[in-house]
């Protein structure tokens, strides 16, 4: 139960994770179990997945663990076939797992880019295609759906951060995925949203300032100030909020706005290319400014 309410916003939910075994995703199938769902914590690694799974049964919750690399679709299969044979259905799919290999642009190798992007972004797509071909099968024999969908993605991804081109092109790619899937999969009764999450973990704690991390006895960069959020989007209570993304800071949550067209000229005809100058210094002069890796203009 959390500390503030005994409202159980997950109560028999099942809810598989993947990355659940550290960082921001074990905080988030924490919460989720003391909000009374049923996990399938994944983790590449066996130690971290049956630590939580474990804390998780101590405090009277119920949770299995599920080992290996998502960005595998085998694996991906098998995440929700655990989900089928332990609990009967999968409710919710959260999708936590990730990696860095941080380098500037012109030293980026084809390693570090191919491993970010199929982590990162072939992690999600394979778990969520798994679970979407399920809940389709199920919409169209009838049964009621009422899943949910949570993605990872990252400031890097929605608006830039130096150093991180790989982690940045994955996370882009997982923003827009979910909102294309929140639209594609609204008809089978599957909601999906996706949050950028500020918070220490072991890819990113190192980099933040540990005078930081805490004002007046709170740590705005705990990955359990992550967690609530998640909670509620794998709720009953989020049927009616889909294809969103959030970021979340500390106390903070605030909804990210979308690419959208802003100030544009139309000449009816074809363009002459000598034209094009005094259009689009005009065009750039009047658009909004790219913003920080904050969002702030």
């Amino acid at each position: 139960m959390t500390e503030t309410s005994k409202q159980r916003l997950c109560e028999g939910r099942v809810v598989a994770i993947t990355g659940g075994g550290r960082g921001i995703g074990r905080a988030e199938a924490i919460e989720m179990a003391r909000h009374g769902a049923h996990l399938i914590v994944n983790n590449r690694s066996p130690g971290p997945a049956h630590e939580v799974v474990d804390l998780i049964r101590a405090e009277g919750g119920t949770a299995v663990a599920h080992v290996g690399d998502v960005s595998d679709m085998a694996v991906a299969a098998a995440l929700l076939d655990t989900a089928l044979v332990s609990f009967g259905r999968l409710d919710v799919l959260v999708n936590n797992a990730g990696i860095v290999r941080d380098r500037m642009f012109v030293n980026l190798s084809e390693d570090d880019w191919d491993t970010v992007v199929r982590v990162n972004l072939k992690g999600t797509y394979t778990t969520l295609s798994q679970a979407a071909r399920y809940w389709r099968g199920m919409a169209k024999q009838g049964t009621p759906v009422a899943a949910a969908v949570i993605n990872t993605t990252s400031n890097a991804g929605l608006f830039r951060n130096p150093g991180q081109s790989n982690y940045a092109a994955a996370k882009a790619g997982v923003a827009n995925l979910t909102i294309n899937a929140a639209y594609e999969l609204a008809s089978y009764g599957v909601t999906a949203n996706a949050l950028a999450p500020a918070a220490a973990t072991d890819m990113s704690g190192h980099l933040i300032d540990p005078a930081k991390r805490d004002v007046d006895g709170f740590d705005p960069y705990a990955p359990e100030n992550v967690a609530p959020l998640v909670a509620w989007l794998a709720s009953m209570e989020a049927r009616h909020v889909s294809g969103r993304v959030f970021e979340v800071k500390g106390g903070r949550v605030a909804v990210v706005e979308p690419w959208r067209i802003g100030p544009e000229l139309d000449l009816g005809r074809k363009w002459d290319a000598a034209e094009m100058g005094t259009a689009v210094t005009d065009l750039v002069a009047r658009a909004r400014g790219n913003v920080d890796v904050m969002g702030r203009a």
